[in-house]
C-alpha cells in the first residue's frame, strides 16, 4: 500500500527539488531548464511538477506538461506516480526519462493511456567535459538571425525523420518555427552551410548551469557516408563547452550505430540509458 502520497509543488519548495536535479543533471536537464527559468507555478511553468517524498524529504519529482519526465523516480515513486496519472486524461506527446522509471510508467499506464505510436526503450545517454580530439570543422558555425528560413527545411525534415511525424501537421508549423528562430536568436543553433543549403544542422536544445543537451542533429541525405558528421560535431561539442556549459550532453537511439560511433570520437561516454514513449 502507498503511504507516501503524490502532491503537486509549489515556489515554496523549489530549493528542494534544485537540489534534487543536481543529483541528476543530463537525465533531468530538460526540466532543469523550465524550472530555473518559470519556476514552480503552474501559471508560469506551463506544466505541472510533482513530488513525491515527505515536505522534509523530498525524494523524486515528475514534470508533467508538453512531455512527463520522472526524476530519480524510485520503484514507489513510479507507482504512486502511475496511480494519480491513470485517473487523468493523457495531455502529453511523450514520456521521456531514465529507463527504468519511463518503462515502470508506462507498464502501469498504458492500459488507459495506450496505444503509443513508438516505444524506444534503450536510448544510451551520453556526455562530455573534454575538448574533442579530433579536429573541429571551421565551416560550422552558429545560425544567424537572417538565415531561419534556411535552417528551417532541414530543422522539419530532421523532426520528421526522427520523431515520425511532420512538425507541420497541427498548426502548420507556426510553433516548430517560433521554437527555431528562438533557438537561433539565443546562440544555440549550429549548421555548415554549402551553396546556401544546409548540410549539416544541430541544436542546444536544453540549457542549465550544469550541461548543453545537443539535439537535432542531422546531416543531409545526399552529404551522408562523406565523413562530414564527426568533425561537424566536433564543432559544436567545442563552442559550447567554451562559450555555454562545463559538460555538453545527449542522448541516443541504440540502433543509430553510425551516430553512436560519431559522439564516441568526439569523446562522448556512457551515463546512462533513456527512454522514450511517443504518442
Amino acid at each position: 500500500m502507498l503511504t507516501v502520497p503524490v502532491r503537486q509543488l509549489g515556489e515554496s519548495e523549489r530549493r528542494a527539488v534544485e537540489r534534487l536535479l543536481d543529483l541528476d543533471p543530463f537525465a533531468g536537464a530538460q526540466v532543469a531548464e523550465r524550472i530555473t527559468a518559470r519556476g514552480l507555478a503552474w501559471w508560469r511553468a506551463e506544466g505541472r511538477v510533482l513530488g513525491y517524498g515527505s515536505r522534509r524529504n523530498l525524494e523524486s519529482i515528475c514534470w508533467l506538461g508538453g512531455n512527463l519526465t520522472p526524476v530519480l523516480a524510485t520503484e514507489p515513486a513510479v507507482a504512486a506516480y502511475a496511480d494519480l496519472l491513470a485517473g487523468e486524461e493523457r495531455l502529453c506527446s511523450s514520456i521521456v526519462g531514465r529507463a527504468d522509471a519511463v518503462l515502470g510508467l508506462w507498464d502501469r499506464l498504458s492500459a488507459v493511456w495506450g496505444p503509443a505510436r513508438d516505444v524506444r526503450p534503450n536510448q544510451p545517454l551520453l556526455a562530455t567535459d573534454a575538448l574533442p580530439a579530433l579536429r573541429a570543422d571551421p565551416e560550422v558555425r552558429r545560425v544567424r538571425a537572417s538565415e531561419v528560413d534556411r535552417l528551417f527545411p532541414a530543422a522539419v525534415a530532421m523532426y520528421t525523420e526522427e520523431v515520425g511525424v511532420s512538425p507541420l501537421a497541427d498548426d502548420g508549423g507556426r510553433g516548430y518555427r517560433r521554437r527555431v528562430t528562438d533557438l537561433v536568436r539565443t546562440g544555440r543553433a549550429y549548421a555548415r552551410f554549402v551553396d546556401g543549403r544546409v548540410v549539416f544542422k544541430a541544436e542546444l536544445a536544453v540549457v542549465t548551469r550544469r550541461t548543453a543537451q545537443v539535439q537535432g542533429v542531422w546531416v543531409a541525405p545526399e552529404w551522408r557516408g562523406r565523413g562530414i558528421a564527426s568533425a561537424a560535431m566536433a564543432a559544436v561539442v567545442r563552442d559550447a563547452l567554451l562559450r555555454v556549459a562545463p559538460t555538453v550532453s545527449l542522448y541516443v537511439n541504440d540502433f543509430n550505430l553510425p551516430a553512436r560511433r560519431v559522439y564516441e570520437r568526439c569523446g562522448f561516454r556512457p551515463v546512462g540509458t533513456l527512454a522514450t514513449v511517443l504518442f
